[in-house]
């Protein structure tokens, strides 16, 4: 496995902890893995490296803008992409987008049906037998404050499988 896919797959789990934590990707994670690749990309390919580098980072970044100008998606998933490009170049971030977008459509039509008035009921009965049975774990509800809306979700519930199905694909 490349120091790329290192940096990526970090970055991917790092990601997918704020999000579904606190519905944020900060800053904090996304621009020092962003400096990060353009560093190694300069270091390991020269000026060349760095043109590629910075050329997938602008992959990743553009389309996602458009997406959140249009309030698709958060602030700290564009520069999520952004920072992803740098690492792994724009074919492959772009090929993320793609996975992840499908992946999105697929939980927007879970959460549709979940949030339907029958599944709620059975989803509460599902809930209170698995309380009652195993008991109920108290930090659940700040993981899962997403879903009581039903109207938004994690991004990084997609983007994940997406980048599962890239990997796989590739292998």
């Amino acid at each position: 496995m490349t120091i790329q896919l290192v940096a990526a797959a970090l970055l991917l789990l790092a990601a997918l902890y704020t999000d579904l934590k606190s519905m944020t990707i900060p800053n904090l994670l996304t621009v020092p893995f962003l400096a990060g690749g353009w560093l190694y990309a300069l270091f390991a390919g020269g000026g060349h490296g760095l043109v590629l580098a910075i050329g997938g980072a602008a992959a990743g970044f553009v389309p996602l803008l458009i997406l959140h100008l249009a309030k698709g998606i958060g602030a700290g998933d564009v520069k999520l992409f952004a920072a992803l490009g740098a690492w792994v170049g724009a074919m492959a971030v772009l090929q993320l987008m793609m996975y992840a977008i499908l992946y999105a459509g697929l939980v927007g039509l879970v959460l549709l049906f979940i949030n339907r008035p029958f599944s709620r009921r059975m989803m509460a009965g599902i809930t209170a037998f698995i309380s009652m049975r195993y008991g109920t774990w108290s930090g659940a509800s700040s993981w899962l404050a997403w879903a009581k809306s039903g109207r938004t979700f994690p991004f990084m519930l997609a983007v994940l499988p997406g980048a599962v199905t890239l990997w796989m694909i590739s292998v």
